[in-house]
């Protein structure tokens, strides 16, 4: 940025953090390198003059080498949730704006991925973008970016291979993965690792299937048909961002379409009005329980007990076994593993 400010006075950037105070420092940063003797000697041999500021603040730079009648200054640093309305600039730099906040919480990736999108709008023609920054997550704002380069810590020679083990030894394997190799991995308290997935959806016929109910706000709606078979686990899972009764017509369609038995749902949020419901409008074998257990002691004990010979069929949702494998005790959302660990659960006891 100090570089370009020389070479194209004219020429305005937008450089974009995640907080503002992220972006005071690069400023102050490219400050106190045009302020220094080397800029200041290179300014003289380009454009003849010594070079003064107009303005400068925690966001801003601009110096007597612009002649632009814009008003616009040549460096304007915005932290993600400033606005940008009435801003462009022709050339957009992002610098890690993604972050840890992005792995743990969906809203936060979205709220990314909206601000990333809103930047398009301020990109002048024949302007560009220069993306930097270290992915966190498998549906982070990585997967709106076209051209992505990676240099990760084995390509680009800066490193020896004692440095790397030095470094590896002294972090968490997630951590490690996300900022030396830039791949993703769930967590370090990660339950469920390799999914089986693909199995025939024929081996789940006339299993049972399992409803974990939202009601409301952020929870899904998961949906889960298992069969036992030959000492394996058989799954099919659906998700949607829905309140159940909004989905209940699909729910029971692939009740029926997979010749399903009985249908589980607990009855702790609506005292069984759900069950009831299905039973009067339905005519499907439904069955409520009230839960007692702890909801991350049962994950981790029927679903992890049976992990090794859990197989999710084909056309099972890839969010349904992202979430589960994306699953710890602290987990924004755990519908997906609850609804898979209570229906082994009821196999099990059979079993």
């Amino acid at each position: 940025m100090a570089i370009h400010t020389l070479i194209k006075p004219n020429e305005t950037v937008i450089y974009m953090r995640k907080t503002d105070a992220d972006v005071k420092e690069i400023a102050r940063q490219v400050f106190k390198m045009l302020s220094s003797g080397a800029f200041q000697e290179m300014v003289q041999i380009l454009h003849e003059k010594p070079l003064a500021f107009r303005r400068f603040s925690g966001n801003e730079l601009d110096t007597n080498l612009h002649s632009g009648n814009l008003g616009a200054s040549q460096i304007v640093g915005l932290g993600l949730g400033t606005s940008i309305t009435g801003k462009h600039a022709d050339i957009v730099i992002t610098d890690d704006i993604v972050n840890v906040n992005d792995r743990k919480s969906k809203a936060e990736r979205d709220k990314t991925k909206l601000a990333y999108q809103e930047l398009q709008n301020i990109k002048n023609r024949g302007g560009r973008f220069i993306n930097t920054g270290t992915p966190w997550h498998i549906e982070d704002c990585f997967t709106l970016m076209p051209n992505i380069v990676t240099y990760d810590c084995y390509s680009t020679g800066l490193m020896s291979q004692e440095e790397i083990d030095d470094i590896k030894g002294k972090m968490t394997p997630s951590l490690f993965a996300a900022n030396y190799e830039l791949r993703h991995i769930p967590s370090d308290e990660i339950v469920f690792f390799d999914p089986a997935v693909n199995g025939d959806p024929l081996l789940i016929q006339q299993g049972v299937s399992h409803i974990d109910a939202a009601y409301g706000g952020d929870d899904f709606t998961a949906f889960t048909i298992c069969k036992l078979y030959e000492g394996k686990f058989y799954l099919y899972g659906r998700m949607w961002h829905k309140h159940v009764d909004d989905v209940m017509e699909e729910i029971v369609r692939l009740h029926n379409e997979f010749l399903c038995g009985r249908m589980f749902a607990e009855d702790n949020g609506d005292k069984g009005y759900l069950v009831k419901e299905i039973r009067r409008r339905y005519q499907v074998r439904a069955f409520s329980y009230h839960e007692n257990m702890n909801k991350d002691l049962k994950i981790t004990t029927y679903l992890k007990a049976a992990w090794k010979n859990v197989v999710f069929v084909a056309g099972t949702d890839k969010e349904y076994i992202q979430q589960i494998c994306d699953y710890t005790e602290e987990a924004e959302h755990d519908d997906a593993p609850d609804s898979a660990a209570s229906i082994i659960r009821q196999l099990w006891r059979k079993q």
